[in-house]
Order: C-alpha cells, then structure tokens, then sequence
C-alpha cells in the first residue's frame, strides 16, 4: 500500500463535498489486482491504522478526484482555436478535411500521444472521446491508452452519408468495422467502447439501425453522440427524419438511448425530449465553451433539473476552446447564469462550487454508469487522482489564501485555474 498526505476533497453519495484540511489517501490492490482507494480521511483518525505503510507528504497540496471528460474529440487536437461562422461551417472547412489524416496509423498514433498528454497535464483521467471513421484512429487511441494503464472509452465515427470524401465511411463494412473493435478492446484492462454515430443527419436509416442492433447486442458498451447542438443542425435532423417526433426522438427510434449512452450538447430542447432522456437512462455531455465558441445557445440547468436527468461536463475539444476542467466549470457557469433570452439569474444548485467540481469528477461518473468506480475518492474507488497547488500562481496564492470557506476555496481555483494549477497526475495509484 501507499499512502498520501494532504488536504483531501471527494463526494459523498448525495453529491456533497467532503474536505480534510489535513487527509490521509491510502491506495492499494484490491481483490482482482486493481489499484483501488483503501481509506481516504482525517490524518490523525487514519494513520493509526496504517502503520508501516509509506506516506508521501504534500503540505500546502490538495488531492482530488481526477476530471472526466465526458465529450472529447481526440483527432480535433489540431484544429482547435480555428474561425468559423457556426457548428456546419466549422465541419465542412476545419474538421473533416482534418480527420481524413487519420487513416494514416503513424499519423492517428502521433496525436494519440500528444491528445493524452495533454489530458494527463489537465488532470484529466478519464475520457469519452470521440475517434474518427478510421478503425486506425481507434486502435492508435486504445493502444496509446493501454500501455498508461487509463481508463478511457472511444469509438469508431459512423458517417455513411452527407460526408465527404476521406471520411464518409460505408454502411455495411462501417457495422462489421464497428463490432470487431468492440471485440478487440471492449473490457481490456480499463478500455471501453463507445458505439459512435457522428451525428444523425451524417448516418443513413441502415447504419442508424445497424448501429442499434449492435447496442442491442453488447448491452454494456457506450453510447455517444451529438444533438440539438444548433438550430440549422436540429432543422436538418427534423428534415431527414420526419417520421420522428423531434431530433432526439431519431436516435431513440433506432435504439440508441438507453444506460450509458451519452449525448453532446443538448441545448435545443423541449421537456418531452428532457423526459425522454430521465425515462431512458441517457445522459447529456454539457460542453459550455464549445457551445459560446461556436454560438450554438447554452445548455438549460433549470430545464434539465426540473425534469431530472443526467448530466455533466465536458471540453469537447476542438470545438471546445480548452482542454481545462476550470475553464470548462468557469464556462457553466458564466452560460448557467444566462437564459436564451439574455436575462442574468441566480445561481442555482447545479451552479454552486462544489456541484460544477461534482459534474466534472463524481457526478460525470454517474453519467457515464462508472459511479463508484472512477471520478470520486472514496473507497474502493480506482486510484485516480490530482495533486492540485491552489499557490500555483501569485493571483491564485493571494485568493485562495484567503479564502473563508469550501466553497470559496473551490470557486477561486475554478475562476482563476488552468493546468498550472494541476501539479501532477495520478493514474491508479
């Protein structure tokens, strides 16, 4: 066993911080050789228990749960910070001449490794990233990803129509390509798949309903993909598909919402499609800088509460403007505090410090149906973890310093945070 020595925050099952001024982690194998939290606490109530085990002092240093990222796009590394009018625009001259590249292995392995150095020095420690339409994006990704011992989840794109050329895919090899990935790196070590049509109007009926027979048929893979993200987007959804009630309804007509899928964006909403998502198990990725970025209109917290399904944060890069966690929370909550129509409100729960940090870490695991098991340290938890310098610059020294409570400590390292403030990365233990 190993042990560490700091101030300590996790989350209790309601969602609620918990913080030690002065903790003690213990990490150590569990019973299928997994590097797990074995007691997470008060110094002084826990080191009693643990004699001999070696602890590794960090004074002035915070230990938190490492971030999820519930929506990320590994082959957009590149292109992030780049002009467009909109969401389509932005496809057609940025994104999908770019992830073409990846059909080349050396390529798609290149930025594998730097997409996952650059999680890692985000805090980043776990990910549901979309690959491109390239089985070789996929196995670049998944191999990058073994051999660091992650736990992260992507997939295949499915694009079979409204594509060009490089990255439209076929519908019938698309499926076969899909399924032999699933049963190539579903369950390896801390590997997932991700079934991944890029977005409805991109994936013909066929591939739409191949896509759904193959959630059907491994039950406990993921499910990811983009909708309601902007206007022009949902009309052409409702265009192509106009046998279904509203956009969202596409995906749950070819039997694509059900646990442990997770939907992008999730903006132009009514509360049947809210209720909709809460009946169903889905949940949705909240990607705020993307959504200010490209103008697509901000996620509805009150809406989304009021009906109650599952939500939280994610970068998606390169839509996304940053691979940070504090500028994606920081970005909640500028955008939660705007209605569509412009009126400024109070911040309610989902706004609060210590709910964003939960929807970035705890409460992305419950979305994703990982609860228990990553995002939190608590026991029995993976040892995943940050080592967090809330001194890292001279502006955050002087704030945090003076802080008068929790919440204020977590609020000034989520306004005035970036990766300077993420000391190291954990990854089990």
């Amino acid at each position: 066993m190993k042990a560490w020595r700091a101030s300590l925050l996790r989350f209790d099952d309601d969602g609620r911080a918990v913080f030690d001024t002065d903790g003690l982690l213990v990490t150590g194998p569990d019973a299928a050789g997994r590097r797990v939290v074995i007691a997470a606490g008060d110094h002084s109530a826990l080191a009693p228990r643990f004699p001999g085990v070696p602890v590794t002092h960090l004074p002035g240093r915070i230990l938190a749960p490492g971030f999820l990222d519930l929506h990320i796009h590994y082959p957009q590394t590149d292109v992030i910070g780049s002009p467009a009018e909109g969401l389509l625009p932005w496809l057609e001259h940025y994104t999908f001449p770019h992830e073409a590249r990846f059909a080349d292995a050396a390529y798609a392995a290149d930025v594998a490794t730097f997409f996952l150095d650059e999680l890692a020095r985000n805090g980043v420690t776990t990910a549901l990233t979309f690959a491109t339409s390239h089985p070789t994006s996929v196995n670049a990704l998944f191999t990058e990803a073994r051999q660091r011992g992650l736990r992260l989840i992507t997939g295949k794109v499915l694009q079979d129509r409204h594509s060009p050329d490089g990255v439209r895919d076929q519908t019938e090899q698309s499926l076969i390509d899909t399924e032999a990935l699933i049963q190539k790196w579903h369950g390896v070590d801390r590997l997932g798949y991700a079934i991944t049509p890029r977005f409805a109007p991109s994936c013909s009926e066929a591939q739409l309903t191949g896509a759904g027979a193959l959630a059907a048929r491994y039950p406990d893979v993921w499910i990811q993909s983009h909708v309601s993200e902007n206007l022009d987007e949902v009309r052409w959804a409702r265009e192509l598909f106009p046998a279904s009630r509203s956009y969202l309804a596409v995906y749950d007509d070819h039997g694509l919402m059900r646990e442990r899928a997770i939907y992008a964006h999730c903006i132009h909403f009514d509360d049947d499609d809210r209720a909709l998502m809460r009946a169903t198990g889905t949940a949705a990725a909240v990607s705020p800088t993307s959504n200010l970025f490209l103008g697509s209109g901000f996620f509805d917290y009150a809406g989304a509460d009021r009906v109650g399904f599952r939500y939280g944060l994610a970068s998606d890069v390169g839509g996304g403007t940053s691979f940070s966690p504090f500028h994606t929370m920081l970005a909640a909550y500028t955008v939660g505090r705007t209605t569509l129509e412009g009126r400024q409100t109070k911040p309610g729960l989902s706004l609060r410090p210590q709910h964003l940090w939960w929807q970035h870490t705890a409460g992305a695991a419950r979305a994703l149906g990982l609860q228990g098991i990553v995002g939190n340290l608590q026991p029995g938890c993976e040892a995943d973890f940050i080592v967090l310098n809330p001194a890292a610059t001279p502006l955050l020294a002087r704030r945090t310093a003076q802080a008068q409570s929790l919440d204020e400590l977590l609020f000034a390292m989520i306004v005035l945070g970036d990766d300077r403030l993420v000391e190291k990365t954990v990854i089990s233990g």
